[in-house]
């Protein structure tokens, strides 16, 4: 089977990923700031050591794969962000590509990946109007890119893959959603209703754009040869009304959905994060269902069961 490069491979999505290729076969390189540590929690692939922020030995390791695909970037959730966590989210998603992209550029066109896959996230759009009460209005890949902090850092995350379009390298990248799954950032939503004090966030009227991680992987999967995925995609499955899915996790849950979280004690919590919380905007996968994607869970109430099961 085919080489398939990875960045981020340890992550959530990466290790889901890995396994899944795996199975069918595909050899895996995966690059990494500690090698010894990934090769140890994935069995059966070949971790570089790489600092993807600056050029070396392991660039060579990106020739000849059928595609690379590029999942790394810090956390944006997981501590208040100042300056220096700014730049460290900026920084791991767009001056990596930006390293990636440039030594796809030095190779022979031969031993050039036939594919970049590129994650990027649904925070590239503009938030929905909080005067218009959160409208409805469907927001798909052509509608153009927000203004704030994570729409800036999308923007130019992907600007940097699409450099590798003229280099003869096919580019697709995935402005993702909430990611439903045993991840960190579903464990923070669930441990307030774990405790019996879960509720909406806010207003509840925000809108939540998610999708399973099982579906994540399988657009992947696909994209990896299918020439069909070139360009932007909107990687979710639907949008959600915060206040729904706030329910439909306390169901999923077996707990009540009772004991709202007003937008002050966000706010004094997480900062300038608090705005991507309180606001939001109806993403939907336009181009995926243009493909004719079947997704493996299209509507919340199962894909929050297998989530937290």
């Amino acid at each position: 089977m085919s080489k398939v490069v990875i960045t981020g491979a340890t992550g959530f999505i990466g290790t889901v990923l890995v396994r899944k290729l795996r199975a069918a076969g595909h050899e895996i390189v995966v690059l990494t700031r500690d090698a010894a540590k990934a090769q140890a929690a994935l069995p059966g692939v070949t971790a570089v050591t790489a600092e993807l922020q600056t050029p070396g030995a392991w660039t060579e390791s990106m020739k000849g794969a059928a595609a690379v695909i590029h999942l790394a970037g810090a956390s944006v959730g997981d501590h208040r962000w100042d300056a220096r966590v700014k730049q460290e989210i900026r920084d791991s998603r767009v001056e990596s590509g930006r390293v990636i992209v440039e030594a796809i550029a030095a190779m022979v066109p031969a031993e050039r990946p036939a594919a970049l896959l590129c994650a990027s996230g649904s925070d590239y759009y503009p938030f929905a109007s909080e005067q218009a009460g959160f409208d409805d209005d469907e927001v798909t890949e052509t509608d153009p890119a927000g203004e704030s902090f994570l729409a800036r850092v999308c923007k130019e995350w992907e600007r940097e893959a699409n450099g590798a379009t003229a280099l003869g390298v096919r580019v697709a990248t995935f402005r993702t959603g909430l990611v439903l799954g045993p991840s960190a950032a579903l464990s923070k939503l669930s441990l307030p209703f774990k405790l019996f004090v879960g509720g909406k966030i806010g207003s509840g009227r925000q809108w939540t754009s998610w999708i399973h991680v099982d579906d994540v992987v399988a657009v992947y999967v696909a994209a990896i040869t299918d020439a069909r995925y070139t360009g932007a995609f909107n990687l979710v499955a639907d949008s959600t009304r915060a206040g729904a899915f706030a329910k439909a996790l306390g169901h999923a849950l077996h707990r009540p959905s009772w004991i709202p979280v007003p937008a002050f004690a966000v706010k004094l919590v997480a900062g300038e994060f608090a705005e991507h919380v309180l606001k939001g905007r109806r993403v939907v996968p336009s181009r995926l269902r243009q493909l004719g994607y079947s997704f493996q869970f299209p509507t919340l109430p199962p894909a929050l069961a297998s989530a937290v099961a």
